[in-house]
C-alpha cells in the first residue's frame, strides 16, 4: 500500500507528513527521524509519529516505519511497509532509533 505525502516545515524545526490512504483519508504526522538505508538495502526509511499522538500509561507513543521514495524535488513520494520478516531492516532501525533516543536525552 503506497502512500503520497507533502512535507510542511515549521519554525522550530519540527517537519511533518500528511499521509493520504488508499481511501482519501488524510493524517498528520510528525517527521521523527530520517534513515539512510541506501548503501545496506538500497532504500531510505522513515519514523514516524502521529502528530496528535498522546503518551500512554507507560510514556509511550506509537511509532510507524516506513522505507520512502522522495520524488525529484523531494518535496511527496511514496511510503511502503516494510516487510515484518525484514530482520536486517528492523535491526537497523531499531540499532539507529536506539542511539537516537541515547542522544536525545
Amino acid at each position: 500500500m503506497a502512500h503520497t505525502h507533502d512535507h510542511d516545515h515549521n519554525h522550530d524545526d519540527r517537519e511533518f507528513i500528511t499521509l493520504v490512504d488508499d481511501q482519501g483519508a488524510e493524517t498528520l504526522f510528525e517527521i521523527l527521524l530520517t534513515i539512510d538505508g541506501q548503501e545496506e538495502f538500497g532504500k531510505n526509511y522513515v519514523l514516524l509519529i502521529p502528530a496528535s499522538a498522546e503518551e500512554d500509561e507507560n510514556g509511550e507513543v506509537e511509532i510507524q516505519a516506513y522505507s520512502y521514495t522522495e520524488n525529484e524535488n523531494g518535496t511527496e513520494g511514496d511510503l511502503e511497509p516494510i516487510p515484518e520478516d525484514a530482520t536486517a531492516e528492523w535491526d537497523m532501525i531499531e540499532e539507529v532509533f536506539n542511539s537516537f533516543m541515547e542522544e536525545a536525552e
